[in-house]
């Protein structure tokens, strides 16, 4: 009898050693990245891997949900005085940043008057906006505009409203690599070039995250990345290759979800300088390459055609027609422009000079953005063009397409855009208003004195159809001018495991993971 009692005590204390285990076993979630962010400042960061970072670690006053619909984070109600000029929010009370220091209306005015200051890549976002903010008391908030401004609570949404850690920004701490906010998870290491690790932050005023632990991992390779989503070393893996959909798609254990993004995909051109300073060049360019077939052979209908620099997705966008595939008119445009090809070797050349370009790409930022590339370069030698390929690693590569105009070689580059406000204001200001020339977002060096104009008049107005009529002007322009190659739309394709729950994956092109949690 004593013998049977010992063996039952044995395997009672064996089950609760397990369910011990079991209980205090790391939750962790392990989402893989196409290309490392660059930096985790919301203020002075310009692309989607960093923004997707900075989103779980800071809040602004509003945000988007995965619809797209603005809802209160930081703020509590806000409301606008009757000309336009006045938002008033009221924010939040009990809300602590990591650093444990409290969140009031005075962090929210810090974190504005810097970004006022100027100097950081969004300043061009809030400075033509907002004049002056205000501390009313400890929880009240006031935006005074110097006009009425449409777009207001969307432009709030961004990344760079979101509010950093007063804290920082008075010891003028590298925020860029070691950051705090209010967010869910509180950065713990930064392995560059493999992995950021956070951890759930404990005060949160929104409960404790059920994560333990959150990584996001850097895996450039499309086919890396399902393979690891497949050996499990991804729980999330973001932008799959479109060639690996159908059999992932197959497995039980695994889900895929397709959803339409923002994103316009594009190559930029040089208004200003080398062969792309001519508008027949630019549009002989535009004629010379199949979206369609790109959309349809490489992205396997991931990707959507598309002329105009905006996605349908975008308020204020206006179905422009651009430049159907004809290189037969690509070649005539170039001979207009004094093109010819006077040895036979099959590019063009002028005084002397070949048609030649360089044509940049990432390799692993978009989904297949190094074969778009390469397929681009193969229908601009059809009309004539020798594009040479370059490629570098992301924040290099950002770095140098941000280069003012008298340092800058670079001929035309791949790359793509996703307004964070959802509004046509931030798909059009940044990448096309003369004032933002890099190093702000303006690569192309894109000059139109009316287009500043419109773009103007679309910031000023509140009439959501006058708005609307004023933006379809602006890209009809636009589209005439062609600094861009406009190729297509892009839809976000992300797998994950089917035991991940609670992931949210917004049109932004941003897997939020603030409520996700493991369930096997």
């Amino acid at each position: 009898m004593k013998r049977l009692v010992t063996v039952l005590l044995c395997v009672a204390l064996g089950f609760f050693v397990m369910g011990s285990s079991s209980a205090t076993a790391t939750m962790k979630l392990v989402i893989g990245q196409g290309v490392e962010p660059v930096a985790l400042d919301p203020a002075d960061v310009t692309d989607n891997p960093s923004e997707e970072v900075c989103h779980h670690i800071y809040e602004g006053l509003i945000g988007f949900d995965e619809n797209m619909n603005i809802i209160p984070k930081l703020a509590t109600d806000w409301s606008v005085s009757d000309d336009g000029k006045t938002w008033t929010f009221h924010l939040k009370k009990g809300v602590k940043f990591h650093s444990g220091a409290g969140f009031n209306a005075k962090a929210v005015k810090k974190n504005f008057d810097r970004i006022l200051a100027g100097g950081l890549k969004r300043s061009s976002l809030y400075k033509p906006v907002i004049g002056e903010v205000k501390v009313i008391d400890d929880y009240t908030v006031q935006f005074i505009l110097p006009e009425s401004f449409g777009p207001f609570l969307h432009t709030l949404c961004h990344t760079a409203g979101i509010i950093v850690d007063p804290t920082l920004i008075d010891a003028k701490a590298d925020i860029r690599r070691k950051p705090s906010g209010t967010g869910p998870f509180k950065f713990k290491e930064w392995a560059v070039g493999d992995q950021i690790k956070f951890t759930a932050f404990d005060g949160y005023h929104g409960g404790r995250p059920k994560l333990d632990e959150l990584l996001f991992k850097v895996v450039p390779e499309d086919t890396a990345r399902t393979m690891m989503l497949e050996t499990g070393e991804l729980d999330v893996a973001e932008r799959l290759s479109p060639f690996d959909i159908e059999h992932l798609k197959a497995r039980k254990d695994l889900v895929v979800e397709i959803a339409p993004s923002l994103r316009v995909i594009y190559i930029g051109m040089n208004c200003q300088k080398g062969v792309t300073k001519d508008v027949l060049v630019r549009r002989a360019f535009n004629y010379a390459v199949d979206k369609k077939a790109i959309c349809d052979n490489i992205l396997k209908g991931m990707g959507v055609p598309t002329d105009t620099p905006m996605s349908p997705m975008t308020n204020g966008y206006a179905e422009v027609r651009g430049y159907p595939y004809d290189p037969q008119k690509g070649k005539e445009l170039l001979a207009e422009a004094g093109w010819k090809d006077t040895n036979g070797d099959g590019i063009l050349e002028k005084n002397g000079q070949k048609l030649s370009v360089n044509l940049m790409t990432p390799h692993g930022r978009y989904l297949m953005d190094f074969k778009v590339a390469e397929a681009v370069q193969a229908y601009l030698k059809d009309i004539g063009v020798d594009a040479k390929l370059v490629t570098m690693e992301w924040g290099t590569y950002i770095a140098t397409l941000s280069k003012p105009l008298n340092e800058n070689d670079v001929d035309m580059y791949l790359l793509g855009w996703s307004p964070s406000t959802g509004d046509a204001d931030w798909a059009l200001r940044p990448l096309f208003h003369s004032a933002n020339w890099a190093p702000d977002d303006n690569y192309s060096f894109y000059k139109n004195p009316k287009v500043d104009e419109l773009i103007e008049a679309g910031m000023r107005t509140v009439d959501p159809q006058k708005r609307k009529e004023i933006y379809k002007e602006a890209q009809e322009i636009i589209v005439e001018d062609a600094p861009w190659i406009t190729l297509y739309w892009m839809n976000n394709v992300t797998g994950y495991w089917n035991y991940v729950k609670g992931i949210k994956i917004i049109p932004l092109e941003m897997t939020f993971a603030h409520q996700a949690f493991v369930e096997r």
